[in-house]
């Protein structure tokens, strides 16, 4: 067996041993294992076991993401995650669709103190599908809005995404992150205004809300969600400032989020418990991952898979929207079976050469990339955020609903991806104004 066909059978595994739901971490580490000693033998495979964890964990500006993770957690438990959608609710109630369209934009905000699509999905997934519920809307839209709304929290920074894309792109951090802002409104509008027609055309999915309220009550929701300004102002003006840097933004957040939850006198020892193992926890579901993903990139550099498939669309190399077009099929055929850490991880060694040599914009680059993965964790078979969801709701929804539902942001997604590539401004109006 050649190398270039070891190569395709250890992504035909990875693939297959994900569809059956083993660990990814541990599909690709395994995977990359095996292959490794089965090309250099088990001492060059065991020596890159070793070499690899510390290599990938040590790498300083990776310092952000528990931080970042560690900020989002403290601001769910000690209550900012309900305090926004009840806000959101009583504000937007009135329009069709009106508690969609409140979890929709909840999640936006509480995308800018989570920095985890993950994360967001599940926090607000807890509050608002169970109000929208027992209001009477269609469980596929429930869901659905949540599920796709949660993939904010991969773009609007903090973004953790972001943060590994810049150190493997090495390009900066801070621009990335800034440079997601623009794109993250524009989904979150995009899914707002086709929320509305929806239930505008076909009132069954959302029945007009029971809730009733004084304009009193609405602006004091509304005082209530101020912890989450300070941490936005803190977070994205520390960075498009220049006062900090994304690993001291990341440290800054979570001692803001801190701050305020004890000047709220919610900062018990409970909160602090749960919030420093969920971000602990995570972290290391991500880095576990990361290091079998970077594990698969040397596998299969080895193999010379990533040359072969890059000589594949190697005329289309020649062309900026075609390698554009080529890479986005790339990443939409992966991101139906592979984790996003995973197939940022592999692509990049593939396509940064391309767009470099093309002197395409690699900040732009970067929002498309993430853009693309947080289309991924839609995507079925194995869509993460549709199956976070799953695991919020338990037997009340079952997946295939839940999938159905995300059909209709999916299709958003091909509008606000062709906005993205034929106007590129609207990614690098804010990094370009820093840079002047």
């Amino acid at each position: 067996m050649s190398p270039l066909e070891l190569g395709f059978y250890g992504i035909g595994a990875v693939i297959l041993l994900i569809a059956i739901r083993l660990p990814i971490g541990i599909v690709l580490a395994l995977v990359s294992f095996l292959g490794i000693g089965q090309l250099r033998g088990l001492d060059v495979a065991f020596g890159l076991l070793r070499v690899v964890p510390f290599e990938f964990a040590a790498h300083w500006a990776l310092s952000a993401i528990p931080m970042f993770l560690l900020m989002g957690a403290v601001a769910h438990h000690s209550g900012i995650s309900s305090a926004l959608f009840r806000a959101a609710r009583l504000w937007l109630s009135g329009l069709p669709g009106g508690l969609a369209v409140a979890s929709n934009f909840a999640c936006a905000g509480f995308a800018a103190a989570s920095g985890s699509s993950v994360a967001t999905a599940a926090a607000m997934g807890r509050i608002a599908i169970p109000e929208m519920i027992r209001q009477g809307y269609d469980k596929a839209l429930a869901t659905g809005t949540v599920a796709s709304a949660g993939t904010l929290g991969s773009l609007i920074p903090p973004s953790i995404l972001f943060v590994l894309y810049g150190v493997f792109a090495e390009t900066s951090i801070t621009q990335l992150l800034i440079a997601g802002v623009f794109p993250g409104l524009l989904t979150a509008a995009v899914y707002a205004l086709m929320i509305i027609g929806r239930c505008k055309l076909n009132p069954k999915l959302a029945p007009p809300t029971t809730i009733k309220v004084d304009r009193g009550e609405r602006w004091r929701a509304l005082g209530a969600v101020w912890p989450l300004l300070v941490l936005i102002l803190g977070i994205i003006g520390g960075l498009y400032g220049g006062i900090v840097t994304p690993t001291e933004a990341g440290a800054f957040g979570a001692f803001l989020a801190f701050v305020i939850a004890f000047f709220q006198k919610r900062l018990s020892l409970k909160v602090i418990k749960d919030s420093v193992l969920e971000a602990v926890t995570s972290t290391a579901r991500i880095f576990f991952v990361a290091v079998g993903a970077v594990m698969l990139t040397k596998f299969l550099a080895l193999t010379g898979v990533p040359v072969y498939l890059g000589q594949l669309i190697g005329d289309w190399a020649l062309d900026p929207l075609l390698l554009v077009i080529g890479a986005s099929l790339i990443y939409l055929v992966l991101g139906m079976f592979l984790d996003p850490l995973g197939i940022l991880l592999i692509t990049l060694p593939v396509l940064l050469p391309m767009f470099e040599a093309l002197d395409l914009d690699l900040i732009w680059f970067g929002v498309l990339v993430v853009k693309y993965l947080e289309i991924g964790l839609l995507t079925p078979p194995v869509g993460f955020n549709v199956y976070v969801i799953k695991s919020v709701v338990g037997d009340t929804v079952d997946l295939e609903t839940i999938f159905r539902g995300v059909t209709w942001f999916l299709g958003c997604e091909v509008i606000i991806v062709a906005l993205l590539i034929a106007y590129p401004q609207i990614s690098l109006f804010l990094p370009n104004t820093m840079s002047n």
